[in-house]
């Protein structure tokens, strides 16, 4: 049984940047090797410091912002000086540059790719980051694609598929060295047609740290079931499906209302 004690699952809000602006898009299609097949939901007329404003506003603690490729430092900058020490930050994060954001105003820097160098987990790279930043700022994404009846870490934008199965072996590896996961079932992202509910029991029962899922949210009642499936330790995140990133499905003070403890409309 996970040894973290929580009461249940809450909101945790995301900030997605893409090419310098705030975006959503369809998981499974960022691709360097081909820019064509990349699917956008959203595009932001609004900068990334007016999302950050907004959670700071709401007091909705324990939200990310992911860098999807290059040319995403100056707004994840500007995110982060909206809310200093109060967002996470990932994409592209190395032993090279992990201080230099966490310096930037990141309360926790995400990391995966670095973790796999030619797709195969090292556990030298682990440790050496978690010892570079300290365990408590580091948060292992162990973003993931489903194989029959298993996950595998994904990484390179959910693209390649790694060696590390995601079980409870290998999250209690993980949990050694880092104080939460970050999880986007990347076959899920962006569709808003529900969640990977298999996947959030199995995260439930196996993390032992605070873990936030992300994948296929579309309603309020999603925050209920991942409440239920994994017994209050797994968190949600929304993209596509709420109405500050255009969607029409979710309204956002709807969610801040649950986190605060109100009834929301669905």
């Amino acid at each position: 049984m996970p040894a973290q004690k929580r009461t249940r699952a809450l909101f945790r809000p995301c900030i997605d940047l893409h090419n310098g602006q705030v975006k959503q898009i369809v998981g499974g299609t960022l691709s360097e090797a081909d820019p064509s097949t990349l699917r956008t939901n959203f595009v932001a007329s609004h900068p990334s410091s007016y999302y950050a404003s907004l959670y700071r506003t709401h007091n909705l603690e324990g939200g990310h912002i992911i860098k999807l490729g290059p040319g995403n430092d100056s707004a994840a900058r500007e995110a982060l000086a909206a809310w200093p020490g109060h967002l996470q930050l990932g994409g592209g994060i190395t032993d090279a540059n992990a201080r230099e954001w966490l310096d930037a105003g990141a309360s926790k820097v995400i990391v995966t790719s670095f973790l796999f160098p030619d797709a195969r987990f090292s556990l030298a790279r682990l440790q050496r980051l978690a010892a570079l930043v300290g365990k408590n700022r580091l948060v292992v994404d162990v973003s993931c694609r489903r194989r029959e009846d298993k996950w595998f870490v994904a990484m390179d934008r959910w693209q390649t598929v790694t060696d590390m199965e995601v079980n409870q072996e290998s999250l209690d590896l993980l949990a050694e060295y880092c104080s939460e996961f970050l999880v986007h079932a990347a076959d899920v992202e962006g569709l808003c047609q529900g969640i990977d509910e298999e996947l959030v029991q199995r995260l439930g029962e196996w993390a032992a740290i605070p873990t936030t899922y992300a994948g296929g949210a579309k309603s309020v009642d999603d925050l209920r079931t991942v409440d239920a499936l994994s017994g209050g330790r797994v968190d949600l995140t929304y993209g596509s499906s709420l109405d500050i990133f255009g969607g029409t499905l979710v309204r956002f003070e709807d969610l801040v209302k649950y986190n605060n403890g109100g009834e929301s409309n669905t």
